[in-house]
């Protein structure tokens, strides 16, 4: 085992602060990364509070995590010392079950194992990217390219491939249109890689604030959905919306938005159950769906589009002092749009 320094909620509510954590020693198929940069998602706020269910303490947050290499165990043969390389979501799955065997690893039928507040396979806590190194299976990084800067390659981990999976597996391109639900975090990346898959961009928000923003970043319109008369101008005339907000939404309006066949798919996940009148899809074969991250391969894959394109986040720079002030930015709406951690001040 190895000390390394990190910032841990030492319980759920509580400040985080620093401290030091144990990684393991580097087995034959792991690699030691030194973490250069990492995202604060809004998961981990979720988590850090308990607002998706009990968790495990002290907990070390963080997965969206971009380093370098600097130690390969004697049977990796993916990467090297001093590749740049990148953590998402997970850090093993049972590489076993018809899922994994797919590529669907974040869908592994025997549990994927989540890169913190999970428990590993040698029965210890993982814990994530709010520190300076981390140890993890080779077959669990994927490679950042040369196009992308670390920084804003970080949050592609989690909030880029949350959003590019669901627009790949819909189908958004040429000849669609494209809703995203909040342009926050997630909502801006989905924007981006909407428009550079070719797609009609509309940006549904509450209000207008960010409406420059959104249009910069690639949207084609931008709605208020606080104006009822969003809901009678749009209705029926969306093949596809990706909502990724976490605060619950009136389902059946958003629904009526879509055209036949259209689905409506969550990334976002609210705290509290929604409810919906079936209604809302049975007329015009409407499909209410949701998205979990990508595997590694489809991961690997939104990374070499996005260095292709020039798709990185739009970040704030942080230290890691203000990581307690950066939750409430977030749970406030604060920041443009994704607070990126220099992990060099932990």
């Amino acid at each position: 085992m190895t000390t390394v320094a990190a910032y841990a909620a030492p319980a759920a509510k509580a400040p985080l602060e620093r401290t030091t954590i144990e990684r393991r020693e580097v087995g034959e198929h792991d690699i030691l990364i030194d973490i250069k940069f990492a995202g604060i998602c809004h998961s981990d706020i979720h988590q850090a509070r308990e607002g998706w269910g009990e968790a495990i303490f002290p907990m070390v947050p963080g997965h969206e995590i971009a380093g370098v290499v600097s130690e390969v165990g004697s049977g990796v043969t993916r990467f090297r010392v001093g590749d740049r390389v990148g953590v998402g979501c997970m850090v093993d799955s049972c590489r076993e079950c018809d899922n994994c065997r797919a590529g669907l690893e974040q869908y592994c039928l025997n549990g994927a194992t989540m890169t913190y507040n999970g428990i590993g396979r040698d029965g210890l806590p993982t814990q994530g990217g709010y520190a300076r190194t981390i140890v993890v299976d080779e077959n669990y990084v994927v490679r950042i390219p040369e196009g992308l800067s670390l920084e804003e390659a970080a949050p592609l981990l989690c909030a880029g491939i949350t959003t590019y999976s669901p627009l790949r597996h819909w189908n958004a391109g040429p000849g669609k249109k494209v809703a995203v639900v909040g342009l926050g975090g997630l909502g801006h990346l989905a924007v981006k890689i909407a428009h550079a898959l070719g797609a009609e961009v509309t940006v549904l928000s509450q209000s207008l604030r960010k409406k420059d923003d959104g249009l910069k970043l690639g949207a084609d319109h931008y709605y208020a959905t606080a104006d009822p008369a969003t809901f009678e101008n749009l209705r029926g005339s969306l093949d596809l919306i990706v909502s990724t907000v976490s605060a619950p939404l009136d389902l059946g309006a958003y629904l009526s938005l879509l055209k036949t066949d259209g689905a409506l798919v969550n990334v976002g996940a609210p705290e509290e159950p929604v409810s919906l009148n079936l209604f809302s899809v049975i007329g015009g074969r409407k499909t209410l769906a949701g998205s979990s991250i990508g595997g590694i391969r489809e991961t690997q894959e939104m990374l070499d589009f996005c260095a292709e394109h020039g798709i990185g986040a739009e970040i704030e720079l942080i230290g890691a002092a203000e990581i307690n002030e950066a939750y409430e930015r977030v749970l406030n709406s604060d920041v443009r749009y994704r607070f990126v951690i220099d992990t060099a001040t932990i």
